[in-house]
């Protein structure tokens, strides 16, 4: 098959930048055989910045990257609530989606796209610490505490750290699709999918090895997609009451129990269809969905395609 096309990455390392925010990116996104992308590090001017946490970046690049990049990225950075960054990175940042490249927030990276205005009357979201401060500081802004990252087409934001690596395997599924995607979070040993609709953080009255039950519920029923789920089924695994599982399951993952089983089974689904030359047919009752029509009726509700065209999207070289 023929390679993918190149997608250009370019990481905008701002004063204060947090190591962890900065480096989820860079390895994402990483140039390497199995990844079509290229990546550079880029800051207000080429040469030193001084980062938080005690760390500093020598980038090679300034603001012309943002003229060259597909996609780029805003780590989070310290005091953000304090001032905008430099007017030159304003107006790059603006210009670079003005030129139709995807702007990308991680943490308190939000702050920044802020400042250009383009998150004027959109969703965004930021590390839950600062929440309160980015709506405070741009009102216009519709900021969601209570989830872990927010797809606006070409302006996307994150919740802190760890849910930076959510947003970029969200990207990724849609760039590449859920084959590169899972493979990508296999590499980084991370979860492959959390919905972006997922809490920050789970209220701190739930115990502990309830959480740790919930999650080898869903592992247990990741293997049996293609068999009969109900949430009676799944509660009884979990060792819950049907209405205590619902409940908890909406806070921890952002979905009712068979909303989150219906994402999985088409999840398996785009897979299949990526990666096999099995039938719609096939397909639909290997992964539980019965028939064809039944998953060419869920895959047009939820993905707003079709099997047969997202199998031609993700297909290459036939």
């Amino acid at each position: 098959m023929p390679p993918s096309p190149l997608h250009r990455v370019a990481v905008l390392v701002l004063e204060g930048a947090k190591p962890l925010d900065v480096g989820i990116p860079a390895q994402v996104f990483t140039t390497r055989a199995s990844m079509p992308y290229e990546v550079r590090v880029c800051g207000a001017a080429p040469g030193l910045v001084a980062g938080g946490d005690g760390l500093a970046y020598h980038v090679e690049h300034g603001l012309s990257a943002l003229g060259w990049a597909d996609i780029v990225f805003v780590p989070g950075y310290r005091r953000p609530d304090r001032e905008d960054p430099p007017p030159a990175v304003v107006a790059a940042l603006v210009g670079a989606h003005v030129r139709g490249a995807r702007l990308a927030a991680i943490s308190t990276g939000a702050f920044a796209l802020a400042a250009t205005g383009l998150l004027d009357g959109r969703r965004a979201t930021t590390h839950w610490h600062y929440t309160r401060a980015l709506a405070a500081r741009y009102p216009l802004v519709q900021v969601d505490e209570n989830v872990l990252f927010v797809d606006e087409g070409t302006v996307l934001t994150s919740a802190g750290a760890a849910s930076g690596i959510d947003l970029c395997l969200h990207i990724l599924r849609g760039d590449l699709g859920v084959a590169a995607s899972n493979h990508a979070a296999r590499r980084l040993v991370a979860a492959p999918y959390r919905s972006g609709g997922q809490a920050q953080y789970v209220p701190r009255s739930v115990p502990e090895p309830l959480g740790e039950r919930f999650a080898e519920t869903r592992e247990w029923a990741l293997y049996r997609l293609g068999e009969p789920l109900t949430l009676d089924l799944l509660a009884r695994q979990a060792g819950v009451s049907a209405r205590t599982f619902s409940r908890r399951f909406v806070e921890e993952t952002g979905y009712t129990p068979m909303q989150w089983v219906m994402r999985a089974r088409l999840d398996l689904a785009r897979e299949l269809l990526e990666r096999s030359e099995r039938s719609v047919e096939q397909i639909a009752a290997d992964v539980g969905l019965g028939t064809g029509a039944n998953l060419r009726l869920h895959f047009q509700r939820i993905l707003g395609t079709t099997p047969s065209e997202y199998r031609r999207t993700f297909t290459r070289g036939e």
